[in-house]
């Protein structure tokens, strides 16, 4: 049931941040740049408030590993939830690529012009630091991390978009990212969202720590689910 919540919240982040940047960068009308990272945050949020109380809602490899270096999450069930992570990732991405084709490379999380890797793999390490943060510093109370810090994960994401969207896509998400580029042959970039994204939740675990000391019991719930 967990595997299976994990992997419906990647689907929907993918299906929904992958959608709407094919649409953006297509000229879809009535899709602009505020919209589109808008319906990221809103869709974060609703996917905490849908699933937290089963899985704890990660749909983020980055945040399952920022679990698991804070032993909120063993490593055997991380694992296996980065993996349904991937999978409904995968599954989102191949019926948008039914969709849209080759088209579907504009929704992969990129780099713009005339931002290089070097400055898209710093961004992402940022970004994805200061929302691992703030997922680490909401998550101390049973199931906190689906009913009070939904709306902030969702500011949070919506915010760091609007803020560095042109730099690297604003990912903080690999398999969100990396579903799309593969299925789009974009291998090139794929370096770019596993060591930001993972180096920036490192960091922001090492900082947690330091704020608030061991994870307490209440957030290894919410790290886990019921």
């Amino acid at each position: 049931m967990k595997l299976v919540a994990e992997a419906a919240c990647a689907f929907l982040i993918t299906a929904t941040a992958t959608g709407i940047d094919v649409f953006y960068y297509g000229g879809q009308q009535g899709v602009d740049y505020v919209s589109r990272w808008l319906a990221r945050g809103l869709i974060a949020a609703v996917t905490i408030y849908a699933f937290s109380e089963v899985s704890g809602a990660h749909g983020d490899p980055a945040v399952t590993f920022a679990f698991a270096l804070r032993r909120d999450l063993p490593l055997r069930n991380a694992v296996a939830y980065v993996a349904a992570q991937f999978a409904g990732a995968l599954i989102a991405a191949g019926l948008l690529f039914a969709l849209f084709g080759p088209a579907i490379r504009t929704g992969a999380s990129h780099p713009s012009p005339p931002f290089g890797p070097l400055q898209a793999v710093l961004c992402e390490l940022v970004l994805t630091f200061v929302l691992v943060l703030v997922v680490l510093r909401t998550a101390q109370q049973d199931a906190v991390i689906g009913k009070q810090a939904a709306l902030a994960v969702g500011f949070t994401i919506a915010a760091c978009g609007m803020v560095a969207g042109p730099i690297s896509g604003a990912s903080m998400n690999p398999a969100r990212t990396l579903a799309p580029q593969l299925l789009a042959g974009a291998f090139g970039q794929m370096w770019i969202y596993v060591a930001g994204p993972l180096a920036g939740a490192a960091l922001a675990t090492v900082l947690a720590r330091a704020i608030g000391g061991r994870p307490s019991q209440g957030e290894r719930k919410a790290a886990r689910g019921r």
